[in-house]
């Protein structure tokens, strides 16, 4: 479920780094946003805690 999450999760960030939302998306986007860096920064730590 976790890599699920992921998946969308980079896709929204490539999808807004692209220039694709259309402001009148307003309020939504940004919360889908903070949720896939949320998600992006969770991923990471567990991959550098694992790693040790």
């Amino acid at each position: 479920m976790f890599d699920l999450l992921l998946v969308i999760a980079v896709i929204l960030i490539i999808l807004w780094a692209l220039g694709l939302f259309a402001l009148s998306l307003g309020g939504l986007i940004n919360i889908a946003l903070v949720l896939a860096v949320i998600l992006l920064i969770i991923w990471l730590l567990k991959r550098i805690f694992r790693a040790f």
